[in-house]
């Protein structure tokens, strides 16, 4: 299953960077990119855990960029 995500106001490269890193690790997730400057977020994963990770995806998100709001699109 693929989830897009915005990451509206995302800070840096590097930022995009560290969450692509983060989100990898996470059980579950198949693949994961983040385009900084689409401020997009795209995840491939296991269907039976979407609502985990994506809860998941939004602490690690605001763990490195607190301010970036997050929307599914």
């Amino acid at each position: 299953m693929k989830v897009k995500l915005r990451l509206k106001d995302l800070c840096c490269a590097n930022c995009a960077a560290k969450i692509e890193d983060k989100m990898s690790k996470v059980d579950g997730v198949e693949s994961v990119t983040v385009n900084f400057l689409t401020e997009k977020m795209i995840l491939e994963l296991a269907e039976d855990k979407l609502d985990e990770i994506l809860n998941k995806a939004e602490k690690i998100v605001h763990k490195i960029e607190p301010d970036v709001k997050i929307q599914r699109i």
